[in-house]
């Protein structure tokens, strides 16, 4: 079975991709959704989150405060580390067991939709990367619409990421995605994904 890093940048439209190789017959794994299945209340990966930053991580029910271990691990790069070792070293564990299981089930291929793909180091066990970039400027509007929030606080986003280049540089395959409503053509970026499934040598990704 050959495994797919999905990656990008916020904004740019990966999840969209993500459907896409699904439709296609690819199954994909959402490595946000992932975080918070690792970091649910009971978990190991809570138990070491709230060892290392404290209790105020928790809200009253116990669940995480995203928003407050955001604000404590982002203010220092130090903190930033070792929010990744804890939390990637959780997610990966969880991703190589689903892996598994889809090459019980006789699936060709399978995708790991992971915005952290090079930080989390979890390139390294894929067969092939494709990285979804999309010009700044719909990004910017992309994320503002997405997640309410200001253009300021949007090119702040981005400013903590890779740019396109980076994705250029290191990805396999690159999937161009600066498509709008007013501007779907939603048949392009299925050739595309398609094309990247034949260069895989992938013809039939369903057991």
């Amino acid at each position: 079975m050959k495994v797919i890093g999905l990656t990008g940048g916020s904004g740019s439209g990966k999840g969209y991709v993500s459907k896409l190789f699904e439709a296609a017959g690819v199954p994909a794994l959402d490595t946000d959704m992932v975080s918070r299945i690792v970091t649910a209340p009971g978990s190991p990966c809570l138990a070491e989150l709230t060892e290392r930053f404290g209790e105020s991580i928790l809200l009253p029910g116990g669940k995480l405060d995203r928003r407050r271990l955001a604000e404590i691990a982002f203010a220092d790069p130090k903190l930033t580390g070792a929010l990744n070792s804890i939390t990637h070293r959780h997610i990966l564990a969880y991703c190589r067991d689903w892996l598994e299981q889809k090459r019980k089930e006789g699936y060709a291929a399978a995708i790991i939709d992971a915005p952290l793909l090079y930080e989390s180091g979890f390139d390294a066990e894929c067969d092939a990367v494709v990285a979804v970039v999309a010009d700044r400027e719909l990004r910017i509007a992309r994320i503002m619409a997405r997640d309410g929030i200001t253009r300021a606080q949007a090119e702040q986003r981005l400013a903590r990421q890779h740019d396109d280049g980076f994705f250029r540089a290191h990805a396999d395959f690159v999937i161009e995605n600066n498509y709008t409503e007013s501007n779907p053509d939603c048949g392009s970026l299925e050739r595309r994904v398609r094309e990247v499934l034949s260069a895989l040598g992938i013809a039939e990704a369903k057991p």
